[in-house]
């Protein structure tokens, strides 16, 4: 048994084992009663989980359309940042070559 069974109990085949153990008769006539019953009680379930599943299905198209546009924004967001670091540093290179060449030509004057 693994330790997340230990933690979450016996497992349904155990259970119902025990069951079966402890009283036979009842364990057989539950059986029996599910089997005679499942004809009658499936179509009157039906509708109630296809109503679920569809609810399940439409949830799940709907939030999936909201992540894939969230993750669209998000895209968008990081250009928009990754684009404003470019310009930043293109214009402190600008500046720096623009400081370097007065530099350049502050000593080529003192050096005439």
């Amino acid at each position: 048994m693994s330790p997340m069974q230990k933690q979450l109990g016996p497992s349904l085949t155990e259970q119902m084992k025990n069951a079966y153990r402890k009283n036979p008769v009842l364990t057989v006539a539950v059986g029996v009663g599910a089997v005679i019953l499942a004809p009658t009680i499936i179509p009157l379930v039906k509708p109630l989980a296809k109503a679920a599943l569809k609810s399940s299905v439409t949830f799940y198209e709907k939030t999936k359309g909201a992540v894939a546009e969230t993750g669209e924004v998000i895209g968008d967001i990081v250009a928009e940042a990754k684009a404003e670091v470019a310009t930043e540093q293109a214009k402190k290179a600008s500046m720096a070559a623009g400081l370097m060449a007065a530099a350049n030509t502050d000593r080529q004057m003192q050096d005439n």
